[in-house]
């Protein structure tokens, strides 16, 4: 799919090609309504579109919000983009299909934000801010720092997602196995979903994990010398 991507903007790869297949297993239709979650240049976001659904699109990027739009008007699909931080633009409102490809990807907090970005800079990589809240993070590293843990989004979506799906609705949720998988399983559990991992795909470090490996290594997240990561999708159904 041909997409604009300005400079700042999280450039779709394969995390967002793993969640766009899972969005295709979906039915989705005019009536099905979907929410997608930091949503970048709108990928994800498209995808559902196309296939009739009727979509709203959020992002914390100004940037992020002008590219998806955009896009839409570039494969002419209609697209309800809001600027926000995760859910706060939709309050009160419910749907059949949640998508979400946050950050996740730890950090060390006693690096700083400008170490932190430092190291993706020099590694070569650009990305644009996703949804969360200002804390460490600014600027470019919003797009992949996520807290010590590499939660920092994760777990606020598993506390407000759920309350946003309908009935049967669906959530799907792109995250690397470097960030806990079982936890935000164990999360949507608690919340009241019907939990699995929906899809899985080994990759190679890019730029940015690769400049944190040593940090990824020294708490046991990867082995000594290994450089890949797992990305998951894990699919969560409200049943009732």
């Amino acid at each position: 799919m041909l997409l604009l991507r300005p400079p700042g903007v999280y450039r779709p790869q394969g995390d967002t090609r793993l969640l766009a297949s899972c969005v295709r297993r979906e039915r989705l239709d005019a009536s099905g309504r979907v929410l997608d979650l930091c949503t970048g240049t709108g990928a994800v976001a498209l995808v559902a579109a196309q296939a009739g659904a009727q979509v709203t699109a959020v992002d914390l990027s100004a940037r992020a919000v002008a590219t998806a739009w955009l896009n839409s008007r570039l494969h002419g699909s209609r697209i309800r983009l809001r600027r926000g931080d995760l859910a706060d633009p939709v309050v009160g409102r419910r749907f059949d299909l949640i998508t979400a490809n946050p950050p996740y990807v730890p950090v060390d907090p006693t690096a700083g934000a400008a170490g932190a970005a430092g190291a993706a800079g020099a590694a070569g990589r650009t990305r644009g801010r996703r949804n969360g809240r200002r804390t460490a993070a600014h600027g470019a590293a919003l797009a992949w720092d996520a807290g010590p843990d590499g939660r920092l989004v994760l777990d606020r979506i598993c506390r407000t997602a759920p309350d946003l799906l309908a009935a049967h609705g669906v959530l799907l949720l792109v995250q690397s196995s470097l960030a806990d998988v079982p936890a935000t399983l164990a999360q949507l559990r608690a919340a009241g979903l019907r939990t699995e991992v929906a899809a899985r795909r080994r990759q190679p470090f890019g730029p940015v994990m690769s400049a944190r490996a040593a940090l990824f290594e020294r708490r046991g997240l990867i082995g000594p010398g290994e450089r890949e990561e797992e990305l998951v999708v894990v699919r969560g159904v409200r049943e009732r």
